[in-house]
């Protein structure tokens, strides 16, 4: 008698992890594209936040080209855990931005998309 090598609970627990990772990614990748957008709109708190950080309104594109670039790779199957992977690189960098120059009181949502991004990207990786 042959036995399956995975059993009902393994599939469905794999398919709830894939369908909440997606909710996520499309969460995350909405609210980033959304900040990617208001930045190079050039909305006026982005552009006085980014006059506070001090590095000039080109990193403020910088930035906003990063979040939309990795907003849509991250809803994209093939490009998730790169997209992910660059949210969380680019959410690091803001989090450390609102601690050092713009203060705590700030820095809670770099802190949340950190985390969701981080998240996904390790949930997203390439396994072996």
């Amino acid at each position: 008698m042959a036995y399956p090598t995975t059993n009902h609970l393994t599939r469905n627990s794999g398919k709830a992890r894939n369908v909440m990772l997606w909710t996520l990614q499309v969460l995350a990748g909405t609210a980033l594209f959304a900040a990617g957008a208001s930045g190079l709109a050039g909305a006026p708190p982005v552009v006085a936040m980014f006059q506070e950080i001090g590095l000039g309104q080109w990193f403020r594109y910088l930035a906003a080209i990063l979040e939309i670039a990795g907003a849509i790779a991250m809803v994209v199957p093939r490009t998730a855990f790169h997209g992910a992977a660059l949210l969380a690189t680019v959410m690091f960098g803001a989090l450390i931005a609102h601690v050092a120059v713009l203060g705590m009181m700030t820095a809670m949502p770099a802190f949340i998309l950190l985390v969701l991004t981080g998240t996904i990207a390790h949930f997203r990786r390439a396994r072996s």
